[in-house]
């Protein structure tokens, strides 16, 4: 299975906000707490720096301020192994870098995020400060909602940016990843539902499907029904139960020209840090079907990648496909098995 343009210098590009986490240390309350840790995080960051981490050649297309923070942001993206080559740097008078608190709940105190990212830099983003040769040099193109909630003009530069990608021959990967502090239902709904002609890669919950959607009938039928309804190659819907805020379980599902594919879940993840796991998945799955060109792998390196991220502290995955590899093993793995790695 070989679905991807060959000869490209990247095989995933990405687009949106990189912004500025601060978190207190050790799960205290925003409220009470003196200090934060810093961090990047976004959610196509953590798509594209995922993926690069096992192996695959990553770009990202967004703006910072030129300060000090967009340099520090600058040197993380570089840190998860992500060409800063379409990194555009913010001048005016007006830049900013987003921010996002997030506060690490505990049971039966539920994990939280205030955002604070209105007209950031990545808002004022043109189509005309991307390079005209980039959309050719991509196997895959990979953008969420969430960079299409930020602002209206902003939208409309993303779609143009998706329609010159996917005329230049490079396959779109969209992340449904409805955000409802950002935009309501109504909206969301209006405006994703016209970008699905354009996916070849979708990723949604069943959640998002049923609700902001308002897709109806089985789990395989809804996802059916984006391949049938959108022309979508490939349709992966992920499933999490969070037994607590420190244990999960999670499994997902793959649609693939007319098969269905999963595997056991991942039972039980201690949890110490979920935001960008669901990234992490994609970044997975995205690199077993451009490295591995199967989708039984893809979806077994997505699972594991996911899991794994959910005991790393930060937004951004840092597993070497060695690591996945020994962690899909022992998932697959029956009886009793070392306690340690050595």
């Amino acid at each position: 299975m070989n679905i991807f343009k060959t000869d490209t210098d990247f095989d995933i590009i990405g687009m949106g906000e990189v912004m500025l986490r601060l978190s207190p240390p050790n799960k205290e309350k925003i409220s009470q707490s003196e200090t934060f840790e810093k961090n990047a995080g976004g959610s196509e960051l953590n798509v594209v720096s995922g993926a690069a981490m096992l192996g695959a050649r990553s770009a990202i297309i967004t703006k910072l301020p030129e300060n000090k923070m967009g340099h520090f942001i600058r040197n993380k993206i570089r840190y998860g192994n992500v060409s800063d080559d379409y990194i555009i740097y913010d001048k005016s008078p007006e830049r900013r870098l987003g921010i996002y608190y997030y506060e690490s709940g505990v049971y039966p105190r539920k994990s939280s995020v205030i955002y604070d990212r209105a007209k950031s830099s990545v808002c004022s983003l043109k189509i005309n400060e991307i390079p005209g040769d980039t959309y050719f040099k991509t196997k895959v193109f990979h953008i969420s909602s969430i960079t299409l909630a930020l602002d209206p003009e902003l939208r409309k530069c993303a779609l143009e940016i998706i329609e010159r990608f996917k005329k230049a021959g490079a396959l779109i990967s969209f992340d449904v990843n409805y955000r409802a502090a950002l935009w309501s239902e109504e909206e969301a709904k209006a405006v994703i539902e016209k970008i699905f002609p354009l996916v070849d890669l979708l990723f949604v919950s069943e959640e998002t499907s049923r609700r902001m959607l308002q897709r109806t009938g089985s789990l395989e039928e809804i996802m059916q029904g984006y391949a049938n309804d959108y022309g979508c190659r490939l349709v992966a819907t992920t499933r999490r139960e969070a037994v607590s805020p420190t244990h999960h379980n999670f499994n997902s599902k793959i649609y693939f020209y007319g098969n269905f594919y999963e595997e056991a879940p991942y039972n039980n993840i201690e949890v110490i840090d979920r935001i960008g796991s669901g990234d992490a998945y994609l970044a997975g799955v995205l690199y077993g079907l451009i490295k591995e060109e199967t989708i039984e792998r893809a979806l077994e390196i997505g699972n594991a990648l996911s899991a794994v991220k959910n005991t790393v502290l930060g937004d951004m995955s840092a597993s070497s496909i060695e690591e996945i590899e020994s962690v899909i093993a022992s998932h697959k793995a029956v009886g009793r098995q070392d306690e340690m790695v050595r």
